[in-house]
């Protein structure tokens, strides 16, 4: 298999970049193949309808593969608005002229089809950067797979039984019985970002050396049995824990527990794709909020990490085990199985400092606003990053059991509102070095 990260066999990165196109498409079809109510229904005012993620990737991959690249003739210019994320908020999306669900397919194979003429055509030695090592296409890529975790997110909020596979997972290893609770990472100087991997996006780069004091992360992610003793400890009743708008924010929706949490006979029960089931101790907690994440670390003493300790905990490597790919003993990752695994599932990915699944299984919120790097530039176009860095939104890192591997990787940021939940979001504390 060629390293997606290793760009200098041009034949075998093009194949290899076709069978991922071919990969991601049968991804985002087995997540769209429903009857037409679903798809074209809003399960919720935070998500779009499962049938405009279906229509927009393909219309972008036509905005920046065949008209960008491949200097195509726009096959649908008068859609080009409805399917422009910026043009229409989430909340307004069904009173779009959307595509209906068959024509949404017919639209996306079409430019599909075109978009493999251009790669067999194009120059990846070229030294325009969308060119250049495939950029374009790793562009595309991810971008798809980054709408069809949107996806299982809808079909989450859905809670419609059936529509998503499940599937086995390795086991844990207590907390309790295995290597302390904490890691000390020591102080010093470390490499935060990238400006090596090609497909990195613009708010990765550049590369910069930061200076980090000692401190001290959690081996693993917080887990439901942890975060269920601080709800019943009064933690949602308690406002000592939060910040002044988490508080409000808390007040204000009467949240209570996690996303889809309910509790019946003394037990915590969860809603996870249409199914009730009691909530395991041992996974790490996702649905929660950064106001959640933040006020859950408060009550235990810790905080959230920044996302330079964050990442320094990853060793300076592309994924914490190293360089090589992820497999199924380093990572929860791409979707094989629909929730995070147990802690202490994946020794094989542990870093360097013994830090274990920081990669997969949940997206986790740290204590940094979305800003840029020093010395950043805006690539390929400032809608992707610019535009939302801020105060507004929290960072988060390493993904979760829905993100696709290639869509990922140590250096790479997600981030969104702190209210958030509906994303497959948990997080793991720190606490400065005392």
């Amino acid at each position: 298999m060629t390293d997606l990260n290793d760009l200098r066999d041009v034949t075998a990165l093009k194949e290899r970049i076709a069978a991922e196109l071919a990969a991601v498409r049968d991804r985002s079809l087995a997540y769209t193949d429903a009857d037409d109510e679903t798809l074209l229904r809003q399960h919720s005012p935070l998500m779009s309808p499962l049938v405009w993620d279906l229509a927009h990737v393909g219309n972008y991959e036509e905005l920046w593969v065949l008209r960008e690249v491949g200097g195509v003739t726009p096959l649908r210019p008068e859609i080009d608005d409805i399917y422009d994320a910026f043009k229409t908020p989430r909340k307004d999306r069904p009173s779009l002229p959307m595509l209906a669900p068959d024509e949404a397919r017919r639209y996306i194979s079409g430019v599909r089809g075109r978009v493999l003429d251009v790669l067999d055509a194009v120059d990846l030695d070229d030294s325009d950067p969308l060119r250049a090592g495939g950029f374009v296409f790793g562009l595309v890529l991810q971008h798809e797979h980054q709408h069809d975790e949107t996806m299982l997110a809808t079909l989450q909020l859905s809670r419609q039984p059936g529509l998503v596979r499940d599937g086995a997972l390795p086991p844990g290893r207590s907390p309790n019985l295995s290597a302390a609770p904490e890691v000390h990472i020591p102080g010093g100087v470390f490499t935060m970002g990238t400006g090596t991997v090609p497909w990195a996006y613009d708010n990765e780069r550049p590369a910069y050396r930061v200076h980090l004091p000692d401190y001290w992360i959690d081996r693993y992610p917080v887990t439901n049995g942890a975060y269920a003793a601080f709800v019943e400890d009064g933690g949602y009743r308690d406002p000592q824990w939060w910040v002044p708008r988490g508080w409000e924010w808390v007040e204000r929706a009467g949240v209570e527990a996690p996303l889809f949490w309910t509790k019946d006979g003394g037990e915590w029960w969860r809603i996870r794709f249409g199914r009730e089931e009691q909530v395991p101790e041992d996974e790490p907690v996702q649905h929660v909020s950064w106001y959640e994440a933040d006020a859950y670390a408060r009550w235990a003493g810790k905080r959230l990490p920044t996302e330079a300790e964050w990442e320094k905990a990853c060793g300076g490597r592309l994924y914490p085990w190293g360089d090589a790919q992820p497999g199924l003993e380093q990572a929860n990752l791409g979707h094989h199985a629909a929730r995070p695994a147990p802690v202490g599932a994946y020794p094989g990915g542990a870093s360097p400092y013994g830090v274990e699944q920081l990669v997969g299984d949940v997206w986790e919120w740290t204590d940094s606003w979305f800003q840029p790097y020093p010395g950043y530039r805006s690539f390929p176009y400032k809608e992707y990053s610019e535009v939302f860095f801020g105060e507004t939104y929290r960072v988060l890192r390493g993904g979760s059991w829905a993100t696709h591997p290639s869509a990922v990787r140590t250096t790479f940021r997600n981030w969104d509102h702190p209210i958030r939940r509906q994303i497959f979001s948990g997080f793991r504390c720190a606490r400065s070095e005392s």
